[in-house]
């Protein structure tokens, strides 16, 4: 399912940008709910936003390649419906947390699997990523005897499929969080294919940080910021931080 946000003053023939959110899930559970609040901001900015419920291994028993296949579809879903949503094809924005921003990044590899119904001439690349505490690299060995093969595992390892010619992207992560490194190994080697890559972090808290509050809005600001600088939003952002903390540039 597509739970879809639409902004206040929205029409059918708009051609506004349209940004799906995949929840974090450890590719094992997890709720649609979790980046509601992420999903209604922007659709306040004047995006179309969707939160997509893809399926994990509890209760649909799949891996997580079947993950990044939902999630290609899901893009590519806002794409094929964008002239009845009041969206622009060409910018769609993909943004997850944790394993849902592994299958975000997923859309933009080139040879990633995709769903047997889904149509291949229909890219599922996106205009920009917002990642929250991304998994970037799949290749150890829990993950490979979940997804059964290290062929496949490496094909849906973000870090090990960049090219040039991707989108902008913003990842956000705790200093405490394990993940962190896959995300200071990930955007150097995404910069040196000449992509545009942002990285945020959070001192002294770990995975999961932006899900509260005072981090929420921090991560809201940045994440917008981050947007105005694309020319996928305008005006000015309504996020309010709170200055007890801030985030820094990694």
């Amino acid at each position: 399912r597509m739970h879809l946000h639409l902004p206040a003053d929205w029409k059918a023939e708009d051609r506004r940008p349209g940004m799906v959110f995949f929840f974090g899930s450890g590719w094992r559970k997890g709720t649609v709910e979790q980046l509601r609040t992420e999903a209604e901001y922007f659709a306040g900015r004047g995006i179309v936003t969707a939160r997509a419920d893809y399926r994990v291994l509890d209760p649909h028993g799949v891996a997580p390649d079947k993950c990044v296949e939902d999630a290609r579809s899901a893009a590519r879903w806002l794409k094929q419906n964008a002239a009845r949503l009041g969206i622009d094809p060409d910018r769609i924005i993909c943004a997850g947390a944790s394993a849902g921003g592994h299958i975000a990044a997923c859309c933009c590899i080139e040879d990633a699997p995709d769903a047997e119904t889904d149509d291949p001439a229909v890219s599922p690349l996106p205009c920009a990523l917002v990642l929250y505490n991304p998994a970037t690299d799949m290749t150890g060995e829990e993950l490979v005897d979940r997804i059964g093969s290290m062929e496949l595992t490496r094909r849906i390892s973000p870090v090990h499929n960049i090219s040039s010619g991707m989108p902008p992207a913003v990842l956000f992560y705790g200093s405490d969080d394990a993940l962190i490194e896959q995300g200071r190994a990930f955007c150097p080697r995404y910069a040196e294919h000449g992509n545009e890559v942002e990285l945020y972090i959070a001192d002294g808290v770990g995975h999961g940080f932006f899900n509260h509050a005072p981090w929420r809005q921090h991560t809201l600001l940045a994440a917008d910021r981050f947007l105005l600088k694309h020319g996928l939003l305008t005006g000015e952002p309504s996020a309010q931080p709170s200055p007890e903390v801030s985030l820094r540039k990694g």
